[in-house]
């Protein structure tokens, strides 16, 4: 509810080069023409993605070297599954990769990596998804949202990066794909804001206290100093800063890559998907930290309101 950066990046870096991978490899199945060299790029840019969000996911970790410690408890956490599921993504990014570098053409690969996405995306989202207390998360759109999301961002820099290296056969396809996901994200993601805006909560005061009163209202923080309870359920953002965080989210991670995707797709204009990338980056990471933020913790019942 206190937002690590780290995690932020994380989620939305690696959710954006999942939909590239995904792209790509639907495009392969598919029997597209890409140039080899233009593929493996690609691969390449979506393997540094995964880097980048492995190296930040560490970020918020007390003890870093014990990150490897998270697989342990695969039979019933859905984060230690996650740790184990992108590793073998990558893996097999790198192998794709690898493959193509010596001339090897196989839709195998291809294959387990539209599977091992998927996972990830599921893996992902049920770490939130699973806590049912957290009423925000605990809802299908969740899942829904993460897949969506990444699979938009990851379509629009595929077209991007077709635009910029002349791969017009997949421009045709990606732009139009990126189009009509993106639109499917902002409606679903407007549909968890709406249901979450007016969210009754299982746990009230009342509950949390066994008192029934009806106009019983908490006046002072649940403990006189400030502790783990105080920094780390809550985000310490102004109501203003929320609403704007809100408006971000909708303009620059939807409704402006949406009406540049429009541009794109009708002129074929590079810089129109050069444009919906750039603007869209800042718009999914103040989604993403909304969707943290947003979330209500029963325990700030006790401990977010100072006298």
């Amino acid at each position: 509810m206190n937002p690590a950066f780290s995690v932020v990046i994380f989620t939305t870096i690696a959710g954006a080069a999942q939909g590239m991978v995904v792209a790509l490899a639907l495009a392969r199945l598919a029997g597209m023409a890409m140039a080899p060299s233009f593929l493996g790029a690609a691969l390449l840019v979506a393997e540094a993605m995964l880097l980048i969000g492995l190296g930040a996911s560490f970020g918020h970790l007390g003890r870093p070297e014990r990150a490897w410690r998270a697989a342990m408890m695969w039979r019933t956490s859905w984060l230690s599954r996650e740790v184990i599921v992108l590793p073998a993504f990558m893996a097999v990014v790198a192998l794709w990769w690898a493959a193509l570098h010596w001339g090897v053409d196989t839709v195998w690969l291809p294959l387990a990596a539209i599977v091992l996405a998927a996972l990830l995306w599921y893996c992902t989202a049920m770490i939130y998804a699973c806590l049912r207390f957290v009423q925000e998360w605990a809802q299908p759109l969740t899942l829904v949202n993460f897949a969506l999301i990444g699979l938009s961002s990851g379509l629009v820099l595929t077209s991007a990066l077709a635009a910029l290296r002349g791969q017009s056969p997949l421009l045709q396809a990606a732009g139009p794909a990126a189009l009509a996901v993106t639109v499917v994200a902002w409606i679903t993601r407007t549909m968890a804001l709406r249901r979450n805006a007016v969210l009754r909560h299982a746990s009230t005061l009342q509950s949390a206290t066994g008192i029934r009163a009806p106009n019983l209202v908490q006046k002072s923080m649940g403990m006189s100093a400030g502790s783990f309870n105080t920094r780390e359920f809550f985000h310490h953002a102004s109501l203003l800063a929320m609403r704007n965080v809100k408006r971000a989210l909708i303009v620059l991670g939807f409704a402006l890559p949406t009406v540049l995707l429009l541009w794109g797709v009708a002129t074929a204009s590079g810089l129109a998907f050069g444009l919906a990338l750039a603007v869209q980056v800042p718009g999914l990471v103040a989604e993403r930290w909304f969707f943290f933020a947003q979330a209500r913790h029963p325990q700030n019942l006790y401990y977010q309101v100072v006298s």
